[in-house]
């Protein structure tokens, strides 16, 4: 069953390196996932399950631990290892983690998790509500002690110089979202409308609908520890527990 969750954004600018000279602006959001992962080792799980949006060719692409990802397509010679050890160079393996899973490694190193094994798990967009649903109770239900670590942004549409340019709906989505969060609001999180999330570039959308099939009965409390949109992106860290 699932014990606790966390809520973190996947833009790769959390990752010092890449943000260079603007990394202090995303310092609140860093501070954030670490106190979220915090209280996911606090809730000692069996199992940590890392979900985040993908590109890849299966709907739900599974990543051991131990797997690899890189951010030198980002020009910073950076590799992540999904295992909770602190980011390093290359160990010789080719890197296949998505950018979501890769930027949740980096979060996992940067705080030393060592409180359980760890699994990943890409969820390509767009993933239907029923499936994402389905999914979690799946992910649940695997172990007496589940903990979720879910990536990913809001809509990416809140200014005029966000990805996807000013849209007047993304500020009342996003809102939605936090509040869902922030209450541990499963239902809510469920009926969020998936063709509007993918108009606003919502990338958390799937993930989000998965935890909220992982939740269903488990009687969390939610609590939203950061919300903005620095970059036009909505960016959401939030506990359930």
């Amino acid at each position: 069953m699932l014990v606790s969750a966390a809520v973190c954004p996947c833009p790769p600018l959390l990752v010092p390196a890449l943000a260079a000279g603007a990394a202090p602006e995303l310092d609140a959001a860093r501070d954030a996932c670490a106190d979220a992962l915090g209280v996911l080792a606090a809730s000692r799980p069996d199992r940590l399950v890392v979900v985040g949006p993908a590109a890849g060719p299966q709907d739900l692409e599974p990543y051991p631990q131990g797997a690899h990802g890189s951010f030198r397509g980002y020009g910073v010679a950076l590799d992540v290892t999904l295992d909770g050890t602190p980011a390093g160079p290359g160990r010789g393996e080719p890197p296949n983690l998505p950018t979501s899973l890769a930027v949740a490694a980096w979060l996992l190193g940067n705080v030393a998790w060592s409180a359980s094994p760890i699994q990943g798990l890409g969820v390509r967009e767009p993933l239907d509500t029923e499936r994402c649903i389905k999914s979690g109770r799946d992910i649940a239900a695997r172990d007496e002690r589940v903990a979720l670590l879910v990536m990913g942004d809001a809509s990416a549409c809140r200014t005029l110089k966000a990805p996807g340019y000013l849209d007047d709906r993304a500020a009342a989505f996003d809102a939605e979202v936090a509040r869902a969060l922030a209450e541990a609001d499963t239902r809510a999180l469920a009926a969020l409308d998936t063709k509007l999330a993918t108009e606003l570039q919502a990338a958390g959308r799937a993930c989000w609908q998965l935890l909220a099939g992982a939740a269903e009965g488990s009687s969390l409390d939610g609590a939203l520890l950061y919300e903005a949109a620095p970059y036009g992106v909505g960016y959401l860290v939030a506990t359930w527990s």
